[in-house]
């Protein structure tokens, strides 16, 4: 309800400032339609509409009411990397700005692993750990090695719980990835772990049908003595 109340304020908020120029000899738009236009021309990568609705003073941090997707997470969903840069670079851009479920900019990146997304959003200083679902869990989720090595270098939490408790190394476990388990694994994550449901690692790996990752981590916990 908050959100849809956010999103109305902002929309009218956005009908007004466009319909008056912001400062001497500063154009005004030829139409009230910003909103749409905006995420339009996301969506299309065109750098020249996004860039003259900024400078006219719009708010970068305006969400669509579908998702709650903002114009910079829309950007990385689209693969719209000409605008993602402009986005980014944006003043006012949150970086860390969450949709409808919680997801960010970075776990958006991370889950459909594009490098370029989490490296400049990196630089930025977007937020690897927090609490729930984090981009790690994403990036083993969808088996991305760069990735994954990517957040770890920015201390990311190895064994974070989602909100069922599921780790990174489930998520990777799940998916077949087994360089990404062996990474966490090397890193130190923990075989041992178990969600909610009273499912570890190894209890993922094998509803996955992914045999040699029952292997390798049955073995790993033999050796340290936990099984």
């Amino acid at each position: 309800m908050l959100n849809k109340k956010t999103n109305e304020v902002r929309r009218r908020s956005l009908q007004l400032l466009m319909a008056m120029p912001l400062a001497a000899g500063l154009p005004m738009l030829a139409h009230a339609g910003a909103y749409e236009d905006y995420f339009q021309a996301v969506k299309a990568d065109d750098v020249a509409t996004v860039t003259a609705l900024l400078q006219r003073g719009f708010d970068p941090n305006t969400v669509e009411p579908e998702r709650g997707d903002s114009g910079l997470i829309l950007a990385v969903r689209e693969k719209a990397m000409k605008v993602f840069a402009i986005l980014l670079q944006a003043r006012g851009t949150d970086v860390d700005l969450k949709i409808n479920n919680g997801d960010t900019a970075l776990m958006i990146a991370a889950y459909t692993a594009n490098k370029q997304a989490v490296t400049a959003l990196l630089a930025k200083g977007a937020m690897v750990n927090r609490s729930g679902w984090t981009p790690l869990h994403y990036a083993a989720a969808s088996g991305d090695d760069d990735i994954v090595k990517m957040l770890l270098n920015k201390s990311a939490m190895l064994d974070a719980p989602s909100p069922n408790k599921t780790t990174p190394m489930m998520m990777a476990a799940r998916g077949g990835h087994i360089y990404v388990v062996k990474m966490l694994l090397d890193a130190g994550a923990d075989v041992a772990l178990k969600n909610d449901a009273g499912m570890t690692a190894i209890d993922f790996a094998r509803q996955g049908g992914n045999t040699d990752i029952v292997e390798g981590l049955t073995y790993r916990l033999k050796k340290a003595g936990k099984l």
